[in-house]
């Protein structure tokens, strides 16, 4: 799909999130307290043009600098600004003029209702599949965030490896977006209207594991998921049988991850020392880690604590200088495995 075509879609054809088509492009309605009284100070007119599908905020940003790819009116962009605070930074890249308008005339509006002392916020318009023409050196970000944008672009292998190379050591892209339970057929991938109500442009969920792990980013771990009910019968009629699920991915950049999740006898402990996840961290699906208990983990597990920004909020027992064999209970797994998951309201 022509980038022109979307360009329109999302700056012309799309006023509000209300004139979507499906619900595909639509945020889980539960999301913890603390994350609704920040989007509860971000301004109507950025609320109103949001088309995510997910929520992407992790873990321990405060002065972060973070890249949103496909960042729209900038709702996402200016929730992380807030959870940067003074000495993070949060740069939001998009190709629509309409929404990089609305965005960028309410930069002093969020600077004064979130408490700031500056303006944390960038906006570039520019295309996610070339972000080398982003004034940027490598490795400039601890996080790269999108939600329901990458399937959207026309080369996502290209947007993967450019977040690969803008992200520092240790840092990770954290991101929501749609994938199908197989590829998508050529015909349906050139519809318009399926391609703007991220459906068509979704990948195979096994191909953006490939595309994933051909970047750099090894053992990308699945946060969440949810299926998808289009609930519009001329389209649901379009797209059978495809299946859809949007999922939340994080993507380290770290050395010496392993194909597989091998045990070497270590363990963690969480201080519980990160803000509003006092109690546990949820790193991905396999693990939620509970303040205070021993953890046993994986090699990958131990270097995506150990060599991130995570490091400081852990105790962490052994080495790597023991090896037991395969480590049980990790892995990336398909989405679509557990179609009995309960899925959640929307918008």
């Amino acid at each position: 799909m022509k980038h022109q075509a979307v360009q329109d879609y999302y700056g012309k054809m799309l006023q509000s999130s209300n004139d979507l088509q499906t619900n595909a492009c639509c945020t889980p309605a539960e999301m913890p307290d603390w994350l609704k009284a920040v989007l509860s100070k971000v301004h109507d007119d950025v609320l109103m043009r949001y088309y995510g599908c997910g929520l992407i905020a992790p873990d321990a940003l405060k002065g972060a600098r973070i890249l949103d790819l496909g960042c729209g009116a900038g709702r996402d962009v200016y929730a992380l600004s807030a959870m940067v605070g003074d000495d993070g930074l949060v740069v939001g890249v998009d190709m629509t003029d309409e929404q990089l308008d609305v965005a960028r005339a309410h930069q002093d509006f969020h600077r004064d209702v979130f408490g700031l002392s500056r303006v944390n916020t960038e906006f570039h318009k520019g295309f996610i599949e070339k972000l080398d023409d982003l004034p940027f050196k490598a490795g400039t970000f601890d996080i790269i965030v999108s939600n329901c944008v990458v399937n959207l672009a026309q080369d996502k292998q290209a947007v993967l490896d450019g977040a690969y190379r803008l992200l520092k050591p240790g840092g990770e892209m954290y991101f929501s977006d749609v994938y199908a339970d197989r590829r998508v057929p050529r015909d349906m991938a050139e519809d318009e209207v399926l391609y703007g109500e991220c459906l068509s442009g979704a990948l195979y969920w096994n191909d953006f594991l490939t595309f994933a792990k051909r970047a750099g980013f090894d053992d990308p771990r699945m946060v969440n998921h949810r299926s998808l009910t289009i609930e519009n019968p001329k389209l649901e009629a379009r797209v059978k049988p495809l299946k859809f699920t949007s999922a939340t991915y994080r993507l380290w950049k770290l050395d010496g991850l392993e194909s597989e999740c091998e045990d070497y006898g270590q363990a963690v402990i969480y201080k519980g020392t990160i803000e509003n996840a006092e109690t546990a961290l949820a790193l991905d699906g396999h693990h939620v880690i509970e303040t205070g208990k021993v953890f046993p983990v994986c090699g990958n597990t131990w270097k995506m604590l150990a060599e991130t920004r995570l490091a400081p909020h852990f105790e962490f027992i052994g080495s790597f200088d023991s090896h037991y064999g395969i480590f049980e209970g990790c892995g990336a797994g398909s989405p679509f495995e557990d179609e009995a998951s309960k899925d959640l309201a929307c918008c």
